[in-house]
């Protein structure tokens, strides 16, 4: 199939193509049966990161058209631009899956998973064992309670909490299970991918100049776009936007600040300037997005 004929399967469709969900809450979505999706037998590629967890059978497929068999206790990672295809599953198959999307993905990683990220990459399927399975599908159980007790259910932040917690703990055990890479070894665009990635998870940057990451870099603007564009599909521009945006997004959601305080937290002198940056990524004023998301019930 031509590559431009690929179906794009967003994070909007997946509820509309799936009703059996049990949370979704337009950045995340959690379900435990992906086996009655209609179109998962056809060529798609994703524009959000998902987890799934085999729990009992098998299921196989090709990424980028790399061929994956899972089996019990293996977790695989799809991330954002990856073609499947040829998916097959046992009858007796089940699984947990959580979707992201790609902003929501991000702001979870910290920089000492920096190295399960990029293992995953080229090493997308990760056996782990039961406990850490059994771990897995606690946090799942626990989130599945919690909705089904609204009561007891005091917001999105305290789900998101739940699932951050969740990737941390899925990443770290990730972690455990890959051999440490020498960097020395990496070709120089990896080393240079890694280490970009890594002063953009640190929260304390707030820098969104490309040619200040490339300095730091020693290397060039252009070599530094053309190196995420290999490994992500976008450009180093659009991965700085994406660390600031998630910051953003955080501090104006889940802190006291004021929309000044927040505007000089990520380094924006002049409000105005601040404000047009947040109605250019999110959609909305600052005060707006507030309100849109319920800031402060």
């Amino acid at each position: 199939m031509k590559e431009n004929r690929i179906a794009q399967l967003d994070l909007d469709d997946v509820p509309q193509m799936y009703h059996n969900f049990k949370y979704n809450d337009g950045e995340i979505f959690f379900a435990d049966n992906i086996t009655s999706i209609p179109g998962l037998m056809k060529q798609f590629r994703v524009n959000f990161i998902a987890y799934v967890m085999v729990l009992e059978g098998s299921l196989s497929l090709d990424m980028n058209s790399v061929h994956y068999h899972l089996s019990k206790n293996c977790a695989l990672i799809v991330d954002r631009k990856m073609v499947i295809d040829n998916i097959e599953h046992s009858d007796d198959f089940r699984c947990l899956i959580c979707v992201l999307s790609p902003d929501v993905g991000f702001s979870f990683i910290n920089k000492s998973l920096i190295q399960s990220v990029m293992h995953i990459h080229s090493n997308p399927v990760i056996e782990i064992d039961q406990n850490e399975m059994d771990l897995m599908v606690k946090y799942y159980d626990l989130m599945v309670f919690k909705m089904d007790h609204p009561e007891m259910n005091f917001g999105t932040q305290t789900m998101r909490d739940i699932i951050r917690c969740f990737a941390f703990d899925l990443l770290s055990n990730i972690n455990k299970h890959v051999d440490q890479e020498n960097e020395d070894m990496l070709r120089q665009g990896d080393r240079i991918y890694r280490r970009f990635m890594l002063l953009l998870a640190d929260n304390t940057s707030i820098n969104r100049s490309v040619k200040s990451y490339a300095d730091e870099l020693c290397v060039s603007p252009k070599y530094l776009t053309s190196v995420c564009r290999k490994h992500s599909d976008h450009t180093a521009s659009d991965l700085i936007a994406t660390a600031i945006v998630s910051r953003i997004k955080q501090l104006l959601l889940y802190s006291d600040m004021s929309i000044k305080e927040v505007a000089s937290e990520m380094g924006f002198d002049n409000l105005s300037f601040f404000g047009k940056y947040v109605r250019k990524h999110l959609g909305l004023s600052p005060n707006k997005y507030r309100k849109a998301n319920n800031y402060g019930k």
